[in-house]
Order: structure tokens, then C-alpha cells, then sequence
């Protein structure tokens, strides 16, 4: 008798039916998904001169440096992003509303 016909609909705690709903995939090892070692390299580069100037991204993409630096540029100081939360969020309104309150 095949699973299906036990139960057509799946039954919480029936390991037969969650074994029906796993699905198989490469992973990480995906050659689509991981990084050349070029661009690997750039980011990296990227985020140790962001470091040495006293920036810290909220992550090692370029897309989070390119934030934390634009982000800098706004405020007028290195974006630290373990202590000010997101870039995202620092325009120049807000950062006029953070100096007048004198948060930064």
C-alpha cells in the first residue's frame, strides 16, 4: 500500500508525509550561486579599505560598503553599523534630526 493512499492529505507528525515534502538541491556547491574569486576578491579589498578609513558595513557585499560609505558621506563621519542600525535609513533629514538632538 503506498503512503498516498493511507492518508491523502498529509498528517502532522506522519514521517511519511514529511519525507514527501523534501526537496533535493546542489546547495552552496551550485556553480550558479558561488562567487568568483575575482569579485570575492573586489568585495574584500572593498571592505578593508572601508575599515581603514573607520567604516564598518553592515556586511562584506559591495552593496552594503557602497551603503555604510554613502552613509558616512551623509553624516559627515565613519558609519559604524554595530552601533547606528541600518545605512538605509541615514538621509539628510535624518542625520539633520540626529545633530540637532545631538546624537551624533
Amino acid at each position: 500500500m503506498k503512503h498516498l493512499e493511507k492518508h491523502p492529505e498529509a498528517v502532522e507528525g506522519c514521517f511519511g508525509c514529511k519525507i514527501l515534502t523534501l526537496q533535493m538541491n546542489t546547495g552552496d556547491a551550485s556553480s550558479q550561486k558561488q562567487t568568483s574569486n575575482k569579485k570575492w576578491e573586489g568585495e574584500l579589498n572593498a571592505y578593508r579599505e572601508a575599515r581603514s578609513q573607520g567604516i564598518q558595513p553592515e556586511g562584506t557585499s559591495m552593496a552594503k560598503i557602497n551603503e555604510a560609505r554613502r552613509a558616512s558621506d551623509v553624516m559627515g563621519k565613519a558609519f559604524d553599523a554595530n552601533t547606528m542600525g541600518s545605512s538605509k535609513i541615514i538621509q539628510n533629514n535624518t542625520v539633520s534630526k540626529l545633530k540637532e538632538v545631538g546624537a551624533i
